[in-house]
């Protein structure tokens, strides 16, 4: 097992986390109702994810096709929702203005962009809950529809700052 460093309680393997731009979080938190009503429930990205892994899932800015800033790598399901590990690619200008904002608390959102499979109805709240969801793409934002769907902790060689914020191991997400 790799050494592991944590921030906030989720943890980042050493290995992944001594490159520049490497951030983790969650891109959505299960049993939580976003602004649109929806409410993703536990087991909802299974199938998406086995059929297209972390590397084939696209980590745009603000679901802008046209903005790629980078690549996932860890995109998995636990008791908390969809945590996800990601690297900016700073030789993309924008990848490397949003490791700027990541680092100085300027932006810290994330959203999910998905094609519902299947849901059904709250009939009490009539909120939407999503049971199966096919997930093309993770973006950073600046509003996230879902307040919780956050960056949670960012390394990087260029900034002796963000070691600070790494800690000893706690739990595994």
């Amino acid at each position: 097992m790799s050494p592991r460093l944590s921030r906030r309680g989720l943890e980042v393997p050493l290995s992944a986390a001594s490159g520049s731009g490497v951030f983790s979080g969650y891109a959505s938190l299960f049993g939580q109702r976003d602004q649109s009503g929806d409410i993703v429930m536990p087991g909802a990205f299974h199938t998406s994810l086995i059929r297209r892994p972390a590397e084939d899932i696209r980590m745009l800015f603000q679901h802008d096709p046209a903005e790629p800033v980078g690549s996932w790598l860890e995109v998995r399901e636990n008791d908390k929702g969809l945590y996800v590990m990601g690297r900016l690619n700073k030789n993309v200008q924008r990848g490397h203005e949003l490791l700027s904002l990541l680092e100085s608390g300027g932006i810290d959102g994330l959203s999910i962009g998905f094609k519902t499979v299947s849901a059904g109805k709250d009939r009490a709240t009539g909120a939407r809950l999503l049971t199966n969801i096919d997930l093309w793409e993770i973006s950073l934002v600046t509003f996230p529809m879902l307040q919780g769907a956050r960056v949670s902790a960012v390394k990087s060689r260029s900034r002796a700052r963000a070691d600070s914020h790494f800690q000893k191991p706690t739990a595994q997400p």
